[in-house]
């Protein structure tokens, strides 16, 4: 689980230095120090593989739901229009794009989850114990955006390829031969011209999705789960998680979703910006796609923290547990 607001025990502090205190005993099991460096690069790890096998695995319904936001005359619904897919592009046709989506939301996560580690154990030091716990929401939030900004400049070149591909009919099969055609006719800023798009749609959403998860497990543990997080194995604090990401997942999906109308319609079209594609589309068009956006993000949130959780587990990386108010606030 991630470290939850209070921090108790940032870098540099050893097992006899927590001797005493109740999360003492998670991190004298650890195999690596909180805050070192192997620490942060293994959650780096934690975030590349739940990132990118996750949306590699939900490609298809990733593909119809871009074609609803770009083409909602053909593309109606979701099961339509999976059915004109296959009709048009066959079987293989629903994995289309994904060679980009893995490469792209693999380095994604790399920043994603590795920098968030880093701003939080960076601003919690600048605030102090006792207001990083008063403010987690708000260090969360802070901490998120912060390691988002640099995700999505990671992201952009291959979200651009796997939405000309996925979304211009004949313009490429495979990333070999998309990536090049598209630098040879609008140079490097084809790979980059939705990065501004990118933070409108990807910041506010993984602002939720870390704040959201963060609060959601901390309200699990204290209303619903049965008895202490202390006492609960490790399968049933991966249930925890689990059930926390989805929750968040649902509510990133509203948040992002008109942003990510504007990233389809923009990468799939030459010389557009972001302000004339949100003017042509409308209230309603940005919302096209919602219901299968909501799905797939919020079953890609879960595994997402189910897997990063799991790497954490299985590199026995230091877990503390949810947040509590310090002596002092006692």
């Amino acid at each position: 689980m991630c470290d939850a607001g209070g921090y108790r025990a940032l870098r540099g502090r050893s097992a006899g230095q927590l001797k005493g205190r109740p999360w003492a005993a998670a991190f004298e099991e650890s195999s690596y120090e909180y805050g070192s460096t192997k620490y942060l690069l293994l959650c780096g790890l934690g975030g590349m593989l739940s990132c990118g096998l996750t949306h590699t695995a939900i490609v298809p319904l990733d593909l119809v739901k871009c074609r609803m936001q770009v083409d909602p005359s053909k593309y109606k619904g979701i099961l339509s229009g999976f059915g004109v897919t296959l009709r048009d592009d066959g079987l293989s046709g629903l994995a289309r794009g994904w060679a980009p989506t893995f490469l792209g939301y693999s380095m994604q996560g790399l920043f994603k989850f590795g920098l968030y580690e880093v701003f939080k154990i960076r601003y919690t030091e600048l605030l102090g114990q006792k207001k990083a716990y008063e403010w987690r929401t708000g260090l969360y939030l802070a901490a998120s955006a912060s390691a988002e900004f640099f995700a999505d400049v990671a992201l952009a070149p291959m979200e651009a390829v796997k939405v000309r591909m996925q979304t211009q009919q004949g313009y490429a099969r495979t990333l070999r031969a998309a990536a090049p055609k598209m630098y040879g006719e609008e140079g490097l800023w084809a790979f980059y011209k939705g990065v501004a798009p990118l933070w409108m749609r990807q910041i506010p959403y993984t602002m939720m999705k870390f704040a959201c998860f963060e609060r959601t497990v901390e309200a699990l543990y204290k209303y619903v789960v049965p008895k202490p997080q202390s006492q609960c194995t490790k399968s049933e604090q991966l249930a925890v998680t689990f059930v926390a990401g989805y929750i968040a997942g649902v509510f990133c999906a509203v948040v992002s979703h008109p942003a990510d109308s504007v990233v389809s319609v923009l990468n799939k079209e030459k010389g557009s910006t972001a302000f004339e594609v949100l003017r042509r589309l409308g209230f309603k068009g940005v919302w096209k796609g919602l219901f299968a956006r909501i799905i797939m993000i919020g079953t890609l949130t879960a595994l997402q923290w189910f897997i990063y959780d799991s790497v954490k587990v299985y590199f026995k990386l230091p877990r503390p547990p949810v947040p509590q108010a310090p002596k002092s606030r006692k």
